[in-house]
């Protein structure tokens, strides 16, 4: 349920940018979300469908874009993807970090002016 407020805070953010520039719609955003993330993408364009009536993004589309996840050793600095331990391809290691996947955030606004 945490995609309502997620939601709510990405209509402000757009409108935020979109008013002052006297925009007359909001047609698109462009939004990067991380495998590892937790936002739902479906559950996103749910609720952005109910917060945005009456607003100039009303009716606007969501294009996702997903990053994959991807991590780094720490030991020999090996990056690589996701695998089903956790481990470093290179060495072995479970000594790794995580350098990609876990991204959210409005990457563009497509408008009508």
């Amino acid at each position: 349920m945490h995609e309502l407020s997620i939601t709510q805070n990405l209509l402000a953010l757009a409108l935020q940018h979109a008013e002052p520039a006297g925009v007359r719609q909001i047609t698109t955003l462009h939004l990067v979300i991380g495998e590892l993330s937790s936002v739902v993408d479906d559950s996103v364009q749910f609720y952005w469908d109910f917060v945005s009536k009456g607003t100039i993004a009303e009716g606007a589309r969501l294009h996702f874009e997903r990053i994959p996840a991807a991590f780094r050793c720490l030991d020999c600095q090996t990056e690589f993807g996701r695998n089903d331990r956790y481990q470093c391809p290179a060495c072995g290691s479970g000594h790794v970090t995580i350098s990609a996947g876990e991204e959210f955030f409005l990457k563009s606004i497509e408008v009508e002016e």
